[in-house]
């Protein structure tokens, strides 16, 4: 894992359990079990949710990579710990639960 991705998980872990997996060339970033965005490129894309588009008002809305078909918010206020908090728990409400494998 590179230093961007420790970054955020050392920064997130504030507000919960930060999880990062490899995915296609990215990064998937997950909090408390939920997906909440990705990593490409080292900027942090998170998912849109009412509560990211009203605490994140100001972010650049951007695709991740080429190709999505997700517009994400890019967030960098890595110092902002109230903010990153307040955020995720909002989110966290918002998103659905991590949908459980198939059994083969």
């Amino acid at each position: 894992m590179n230093e961007f991705n420790e970054l955020i998980r050392e920064v997130f872990s504030v507000a919960g359990d930060i999880a990062i997996k490899s995915m296609m060339g990215g990064y998937l970033v997950y909090f408390n079990g939920k997906l909440i965005g990705d990593i490409c490129n080292n900027e942090l894309f998170l998912k849109r949710t009412p509560t990211s588009d009203r605490m994140l008002v100001d972010s650049k809305l951007r695709y991740p990579y080429e190709g999505s078909k997700t517009l994400m918010h890019v967030f960098d206020k890595f110092e902002d710990t109230d903010l990153i908090v307040e955020l995720l728990g909002g989110m966290y409400a918002e998103l659905p639960e991590k949908k459980p494998k198939k059994a083969k």
